[in-house]
């Protein structure tokens, strides 16, 4: 049985929440993996160059 509390609006909330995360880390294993195989991009982007140090930093 569903929870009565819980409204429609909870649950599509949960659902884009879990998109966004999901996306996250899609997107932050694609960097990483690209990073990895594209020593020449290092210092391309700052922000790139955050994320990947963040990541090898977090594993």
């Amino acid at each position: 049985m569903e929870n009565p509390t819980t409204t429609h609006r909870d649950v599509e909330q949960d659902r884009v929440a879990q998109q966004r995360a999901s996306l996250r880390e899609r997107h932050a294993t694609a960097l990483a993996k690209l990073m990895a195989e594209r020593e020449d991009l290092r210092g391309t982007h700052a922000f790139a160059d955050l994320v990947d140090d963040s990541l090898r930093w977090s594993a």
